[in-house]
């Protein structure tokens, strides 16, 4: 194999070296390829999108006209149980009256047959009047015109679509609640990075606007590519206690697969050249370095994993770009 000689690499250095010894410019650092215990870590991003399981849409099955909004700014947060708005339903209202008045023949007849009055209270509830109302009803015995409905869930208002005194009909929706206790966060990759998400479980989520780094609870590759830039969307499943993340945010997603004992190498070691990566191991001579061809991929912004040509104890020269060499480029040597 043909080797470098340090002495011809540095012999114009020598001409022009003003009071520098031979013995300071014959100074080249080496290090031995080495086994490391580590992890191979990728950088991806993506963004916040909410939960669609988490995205509540109230529509009522009756029909009817706004009487009172109380929840009426959208992006407000409302909690489980808050009034959104008051209603009046002709529908709910003759239902109303006709549980009152079973209860209050079944009442007056102390019958014990009491299926009158829990198909007119089956009814309310079908027609998504809450308990607690049904409760009021029975427990003043009056008829109330309007009818509120409440929130199912904690969250925020993403869509208001009523306004004081407006009519709408059954299955109109009024407004939709997204809880954000959860999000997702989606994010593009490569075909090629599906063998490595088979082993990949450690996801840490970071945006702009906060110096948290989030886990991922859960992972899902959605099956189907798209064949613009050729990539697949992985999701991601996040908490969000602190309701710090919001959809729309732009986030770096940071994956590791699990610990493995890779070769590894500086990657000021490594040389790369017309699409090849190179070393210069340690010739049999003092001063003299061979190039080798090896291959590479990244474990890190500073180590490349060796995953052909060394063995682990060889040694190699710490810098490679210190050994490049004009006439030897030319010669082809590497």
């Amino acid at each position: 194999m043909k080797h470098v000689s340090i002495l011809y690499l540095l012999l114009p250095l020598l001409l022009f070296a003003n009071g520098t010894t031979v013995e300071q410019l014959f100074s080249v650092q080496t290090l031995k390829v080495q086994k490391e215990l580590s992890f191979h870590s990728k950088k991806n991003y993506g963004y916040v999108v909410a939960d669609e399981a988490r995205v509540y849409s109230i529509a009522p099955r009756f029909g009817g006209f706004v009487e009172k909004i109380y929840a009426d700014k959208i992006y407000t947060y409302v909690k489980k149980g808050t009034p959104l708005v008051s209603v009046y339903s002709p529908e709910v209202y003759k239902a109303k009256e006709e549980y009152i008045n079973s209860y209050n023949y079944t009442k007056k007849r102390a019958s014990t047959n009491n299926g009158m009055l829990h198909s007119a209270k089956l009814k309310l509830e079908l027609l998504g009047v809450s308990q607690k109302e049904i409760k009021e009803l029975l427990s003043t015995k009056k008829v109330s015109k309007n009818t509120t409905i409440y929130a199912p869930v904690s969250g925020y208002i993403f869509k208001k679509n009523i306004t004081h005194g407006s009519a709408f009909n059954a299955k109109n929706e009024l407004y939709e609640i997204v809880n954000l206790d959860e999000v997702w966060v989606e994010t593009k990759v490569f075909e090629d990075d599906i063998a490595w998400l088979k082993n990949t479980d450690d996801f840490s989520i970071s945006v702009k606007s906060s110096t948290k780094t989030y886990k991922a609870s859960s992972k899902l590759l959605y099956p189907e590519l798209n064949p613009k830039d050729a990539t697949l969307t992985l999701r991601l499943r996040v908490k969000n206690s602190e309701k710090e993340l919001f959809p729309g945010m732009y986030a770096n997603v940071i994956s590791q697969d699990k610990k493995q004992e890779y070769l590894t190498l500086p990657t000021n070691a490594v040389m790369r050249k017309d699409g090849k990566y190179y070393v210069f191991v340690v010739g049999e001579y003092e001063g003299e370095y061979d190039p080798l061809e090896v291959s590479v991929k990244p474990l890190n912004s500073h180590k490349y994993i060796i995953t052909d040509g060394l063995n682990a104890g060889d040694e190699v020269v710490a810098n490679a770009l210190f050994m490049m060499d004009s006439d030897a480029q030319i010669n082809g040597l590497y």
